[in-house]
């Protein structure tokens, strides 16, 4: 450990009698950035919403606190079991501990991987990192030593879980709590830690996602020692994090285990975009579309979602649709404040894909150009000709405010190129063939919920394209309770890193998958069943508008190449004026999916810095 560090370069010379060695240490400020580029401008801290003091300086830096919980033997409320924690707290069953006080009567025993049975306590421990707010977690009876990078502590058995937060935000602001720790981790011996700008809710940015989970876990190792595995969770935007922080920053987590999961940002504004727009125009046009027929233009499972969308962009596209802690005449307005903050999805990631020096504006990455909606409903008899082109007469699109117009969105096709490069879209690349998988979900694709089936498989698909397989990950639906993720991901770990065999890390990854880990779901009574055939009878899966459209299942294209329109690419007949309209809707041509998109590549670059201070 080296400390007394300068700001900026420092030359480290080591000599060892035999020679000297001599290495250049850039050292960065405990607020960033590192390797995400210009900090965002303004930026709202919120240190008093975790529990901590108030900023004590621009980067939202505040004294760290370290408290102590104990999991109590009594009984919740059914008011209390609901109760969120407030600020500081750790969660429902967790007591404060005043570890210089008499012991309480109720504090639980637990019982660690290793075996070892201690006072269920743990320590707390909230500070800054990277203007985010951080907590680490682990067992700690008070009045013994804390672990620290030498020796070893009982109730830390090596390793450490890293929670991720769901949602969808685009930043400028502190956020207000981290992603809730894994307290039944802890419970069994491992160290639980997260981060406020590891919440995607607060921040979807995986570029700072990154960085973060880095400083953080760079603060523990100085700190409490080198965890022997990290281990990655978290559902929903949790997972899209940990799927591109493995493919774009290799080597932060070596197991993942994504829930509810999307392979990216753009896996779920595409299709959520597409319902929205679908879901105005169903209800304006003249034809009409029936339920059933919603469905099969949709390709979901239930048109809830669509229905709910109805025409409006997600705040997450539109520019002034900033949070609530950002005060308002800071905003854009395209008219009072053009010069305002903008808050969309593209420019929170504004370092990566550059702004347009006349408006300030990140480039526009949603397209729908050459997208035929409901091409394959028509094609199957579920639609007819009127309904097929008054769909895509009226469908139109969003423009780089978020706005809905007439016009269908253009996405920028440098902007494209660098999101394929650069990783911004998951195309199984970089890192993520050689780390393994734990992808598991609840079913609701018949509840309206955006979080469908299809969304793992299309992963797995990218997996494929990149690598020639994916064996290192394994899809789970509806797992039982009590099924331990955790504990198999640190079993598989153990066993990959006992395997000093030679040969591809794939294939190392493949031979130590514990037994119990196989595709697999679960039945109405709890009972595992690996037969996909049974599974996808139980839990089907369906598609999205961008499939129904012919877009190949593997779903990475954001815009198309296109081709000249082909009568024989309809197998129901259009008369010569229907065909006519189709050449108005699609003057340059419609999609061609048999070549790749614009920009399209596997991304292979890794760890790629976008800037510092």
């Amino acid at each position: 450990r080296v400390e007394g560090l300068n700001p900026g370069a420092n030359l480290l010379q080591i000599s060892d009698g035999h020679g000297t060695q001599k290495i250049v240490l850039i050292n960065h400020p405990i607020g960033g950035p590192v390797f995400s580029g210009p900090h965002q401008q303004p930026f709202v801290c919120q240190t008093e919403f975790s529990g901590l003091e108030k900023a004590v300086d621009a980067d939202c830096n505040a004294p760290t606190r370290v408290q102590y919980f104990y999991r109590s033997t009594k009984k919740l409320t059914p008011e209390e079991a609901q109760r969120q924690p407030g600020r500081g707290e750790l969660g429902p069953g967790y007591l404060p501990l005043n570890p210089s006080a008499e012991m309480p009567p109720d504090v639980a025993v637990t019982t660690t991987t290793d075996g070892t049975r201690l006072k269920f306590i743990v320590r707390v421990e909230t500070g800054t990192i990277n203007r985010g707010v951080y907590r680490i977690a682990f067992l700690h009876q008070p009045g013994q030593p804390l672990p620290d990078p030498w020796t070893s502590t009982p109730g830390w058995n090596g390793r450490l879980v890293y929670s991720f937060g769901g949602g969808c935000g685009t930043g400028f602001r502190q956020g207000q709590t981290p992603a809730p720790l894994d307290l039944a981790a802890v419970g069994a011996g491992y160290a639980a830690a997260g981060s406020t700008l590891d919440v995607y809710g607060t921040n979807a940015n995986d570029v700072i996602n990154a960085e973060t989970l880095m400083m953080v876990k760079e603060y523990f190792v100085k700190n409490f020692g080198v965890p022997v595995h990290t281990i990655g969770t978290g559902g929903s935007g949790g997972s899209i994090q940990q799927y591109l922080i493995a493919q774009n920053y290799p080597g932060l987590l070596d197991g993942i285990i994504p829930g509810s999961s999307f392979a990216d940002h753009t896996s779920v504004a595409e299709p959520i975009l597409d319902c929205a727009l679908i879901g105005r125009v169903a209800s304006a046009m003249k034809t009409g579309l029936t339920p059933e027929q919603r469905l099969a233009v949709s390709g979901y499972g239930s048109w809830g979602l669509c229905e709910s969308r109805n025409g409006g962009a997600p705040n997450w596209m539109r520019a002034a649709a900033c949070n609530a802690s950002m005060p308002k005449d800071k905003v854009y307005d395209p008219v009072t404040n053009p010069k305002g903050v903008r808050c969309s999805l593209q420019d929170n990631e504004a370092n990566i894909y550059g702004r347009d020096p006349k408006t300030g504006a990140a480039p526009q990455i949603f397209d729908n150009v050459g997208v035929q909606y409901g091409l394959r409903a028509f094609n199957d008899g579920k639609i007819s000709a009127e309904q097929f082109l008054e769909l895509n007469e009226l469908i139109g699109g969003f423009d780089a405010d978020g706005n809905l117009g007439s016009a269908r969105s253009t996405g920028d096709p440098r902007a494209l190129r660098i999101a394929y490069e650069t990783g911004r879209i998951n195309t199984g690349g970089g890192g993520l063939g050689s780390v393994p998988i734990i992808d598991f979900r609840r079913y609701g694709d018949l509840e309206g919920n955006p979080h469908d089936r299809m969304r793992s498989a299309q992963v797995r698909l990218r997996l494929e394209h990149a690598n020639g397989s994916a064996t290192n990950q394994v899809l789970l639906v509806n797992p039982a309770r009590g099924f331990n993720a955790v504990r198999l991901m640190d079993q598989w770990l153990d066993g990959i890193a006992a395997d000093k065999s030679a040969g591809p890390v794939l294939q190392k990854i493949a031979r130590n998958k514990p037994e119990d880990l196989v595709d697999a779901c679960w039945g109405p009574n709890e009972e595992k069943i690996t037969d996909p055939k049974r599974c996808d009878e139980l839990y089907p899966p369906f598609q999205d508008p961008r499939l129904v459209a012919g877009e190949p299942p593997i779903g990475q294209t954001e815009k198309c190449a296109l081709k000249p329109l082909d009568p024989k690419d309809y197998r129901q007949p259009l008369t010569e004026s229907q065909f006519a309209r189709v050449k108005k809707v699609f003057p340059h041509g419609v999609c061609d999916y048999n070549r790749p998109g614009v920009g399209e590549v596997v991304a292979r670059r890794t760890w790629i810095s976008f800037g510092d201070k």
